[in-house]
């Protein structure tokens, strides 16, 4: 995706006819019209979200194979992710849903990621029965090395921007971040 591209998908400004032939179009998202007005009335803050959908996605494409240090699988970092930022401990049961993995296939991930250090198995104060998962620090550095191999080989990308462009992407921080939030809540 072009910073034109990804600056129109931001701005929702794009309205023109789809072309599945065409690869500067966001995957279809053009086909679909004006871009929806804010619930709140403020026309001004309009964002077409078929095209703000298809940016996220070309952008996720880009960024999850950017090279980095630590290979891991997608499920491993997901877990490791979601016990870093999405509190830690959690029930087994917390994450195969999270993780939208089946209940064997959950406790065998975290029985490797145990083994590894990457994830400690404690009793639930709470329930007997029951055990919580908490990430460790080795799994907390997995995390935190990951975000700087990537933040390297995003800064110079992130250079060839036009200034209009870095702002644009500044001002969008705090409502992506919100969005997440949102999302992780759900």
């Amino acid at each position: 995706m072009s910073n034109d591209e990804l600056h129109t998908a931001l701005r929702g400004a794009s309205s023109a006819p789809s072309d599945p032939s065409d690869p500067s179009d966001l995957g279809g998202a053009k086909a679909h019209g004006p871009a929806s007005a804010d619930p709140h009335g403020d026309l001004g803050a309009a964002l077409d979200v078929e095209a703000f959908t298809a940016a996220i996605e070309n952008f996720n494409r880009f960024y999850i194979r950017l090279p980095v240090l630590e290979k891991l699988p997608f499920t491993t970092l997901s877990v490791l992710d979601t016990l870093a930022f999405g509190g830690s401990p959690r029930r087994l049961t917390e994450l195969t849903k999270t993780e939208q993995v089946s209940q064997p296939g959950i406790t065998q991930l975290v029985t490797r990621l145990e083994r590894d250090g990457l994830l400690e198995r404690r009793p639930d104060p709470t329930d007997g029965r029951a055990v919580l998962v908490h990430i460790t620090d080795a799994g907390r550095e997995i995390i935190r090395s990951r975000r700087a191999d990537r933040s390297r080989h995003l800064r110079p990308l992130v250079e060839q921007l036009t200034p209009q462009e870095r702002r644009s992407l500044t001002e969008a921080l705090p409502a992506l971040a919100r969005l997440a939030e949102l999302g992780r809540g759900q």
